[in-house]
């Protein structure tokens, strides 16, 4: 099993958006929608998730490392998007 590593940055978004601990996590393990962002050369997950009342679209963003998954940020996505990321070719499905 790959281990999964929250990076400083990560914990203290989690800390400011008010987001639970274990949702990026579970964000990563759960979501069958993977992407490579070509701008920022990095992978997102993206999953739905209960954020300020909402159920949102929450975006991932995470590296490979050896054996190692280290999620760097998460953030609720706007609507539409992830739409306009995919179909702009800035997002490629993995």
């Amino acid at each position: 099993m790959v281990k999964i590593v929250y990076s400083k940055h990560l914990i203290l978004r989690l800390k400011l958006r008010e987001i639970p601990y274990n949702l990026p996590g579970k964000i990563y393990r759960l979501s069958k929608e993977h992407y490579f962002d070509v701008n920022t050369q990095k992978k997102i997950v993206v999953g739905k998730a209960l954020y300020k009342n909402k159920l949102r679209e929450m975006a991932v963003i995470y590296e490979e490392i050896n054996d190692k998954i280290l999620l760097i940020t998460i953030h609720p996505l706007k609507r539409g998007q992830k739409l306009k990321r995919i179909n702009s070719g800035r997002w490629r499905r993995l």
